[in-house]
């Protein structure tokens, strides 16, 4: 049976503080990396999903993204599928 591979991407909304993307940030023109004008940090998820990737699997993985792997009230997310035509 095909798997796809689903993606969702956390990242804290715009106007929460983001500590460790302000650390990076920081330490880039130390390192040697200018240019860099604004660093945040995230989080990925990749889901294996068994069977056909349609509306009600995107939904049903949506539910999860929102309940369980992010915390709605500082961050977003988003969910889409990988390509894996190169794999």
């Amino acid at each position: 049976m095909p798997v796809a591979r689903v993606v969702v991407d956390v990242m804290l909304k715009p106007e929460i503080l983001d500590p460790q993307g302000q650390a990076v940030q920081r330490a880039l023109p130390r390192l040697g990396f200018e240019g860099i004008g604004d660093v945040r940090q995230g989080k990925r998820f990749e889901l294996d999903v068994e069977g056909p990737v349609d509306d009600a699997a995107l939904a049903r993985i949506r539910t999860v993204a929102e309940t369980f792997l992010a915390n709605t009230v500082i961050e977003d997310f988003t969910v889409h599928v990988e390509d894996r035509a190169g794999s």
